[in-house]
């Protein structure tokens, strides 16, 4: 099959280089050229534009998009739709907002497009590993990206989740539980650390990977992480959010759903960024007002 391909990021480049691997043809694009030549050495074609890239697709042309959030797919889209024909199709990759996703297609629709929605998952170990591929959108669409759906799964490694939209909601919540499983990790390994005993923590993290209730894929990084650093210092105690924690919160709450993991999970992320925080002094002076209970000043 023949597909067009926009984005070769950290993970859109290697989708593509497995797609390659699997005996797919790919035409790319991507805003800096340079990783346009350079995944050409792997067997891509590359194009200067979407004008290009559309003419050396066949009739019916696919376009996967592999983009940031946002800004950047609302752009990508207005070019296509201008470009493509009816049932053609355009494939979001990335991680967008489910409802950003469903305004998306409707917009697509209106002129005779398919816009499918696919959650990724797999990161930079997909290329070795394969992607696990949550996708939403028309049933028949799907089903003819089927064989581009099993070439980036694993061996059961991709499920159709509904209509528009509910791939990336499946893949949000998927992104929700990871913000709570990651929490939890670190709460546990921070307990061990603390403790008065010389614990190897790479080793039990390691041994946890054999037989236990907890072992993952994320307890198989965190063994790679102390292998490297075993105590953590080469880091802060400073952890991002990308916006997929944020979504599955926010949608919990329109649900009604009391999601008390994945919420604390989230703020404990914005408590790390924050050098002060007000509330604890708050707290402080209002247990000193009441109470006369004693503050820690500043020097």
């Amino acid at each position: 099959m023949k597909i067009g391909f926009v984005g070769l990021g950290k993970m859109g480049y290697n989708m593509v280089h497995r797609l390659l691997e699997k005996k797919h043809e790919v035409v790319v694009w991507n805003r800096t050229q340079e990783k346009v030549k350079e995944i050409e050495k792997l067997g891509a074609e590359g194009s200067a534009d979407f004008e290009e890239m559309l003419s050396k697709l066949p009739e019916r042309k696919v376009v996967w998009l592999m983009v940031p959030a946002g800004k950047p797919v609302d752009e990508n889209l207005d070019q296509l739709l201008v470009l493509l024909n009816k049932n053609d199709i355009i494939v979001d990759g990335g991680n967008s907002y489910w409802r950003d996703t469903q305004k998306r297609s409707e917009k697509a629709s209106a002129k005779g497009i398919h816009f499918l929605d696919c959650g990724t998952s797999g990161g930079v170990w997909g290329l070795q590993n394969g992607y696990c591929l949550m996708y939403g959108g028309e049933q028949e669409p799907t089903n003819y990206l089927e064989p581009i759906f099993k070439a980036l799964a694993p061996e059961k490694g991709h499920v159709y989740c509904g209509p528009s939209g509910t791939g990336h909601m499946v893949k949000m919540v998927h992104n929700g539980i990871e913000y709570g499983m990651m929490q939890a990790y670190a709460e546990g390994f921070e307990i061990l650390e603390k403790s008065p005993y010389d614990i190897n923590l790479t080793k039990v993290a390691d041994a946890w990977q054999y037989g236990s209730v907890v072992r993952s894929w994320l307890l198989e990084l965190a063994v790679n992480a102390l292998g490297e650093d075993p105590k953590l210092e080469k880091l802060e105690d400073y952890v991002s959010d990308s916006g997929e924690g944020r979504w599955t919160v926010q949608t919990a709450i329109d649900f009604d759903v009391p999601a008390h993991v994945i919420t604390a999970s989230l703020f404990t992320r914005f408590q790390s960024r924050q050098k002060e925080s007000f509330a604890m002094k708050m707290l402080a002076a209002l247990r000193n007002q009441f109470g006369g209970h004693a503050v820690k000043s500043k020097k």
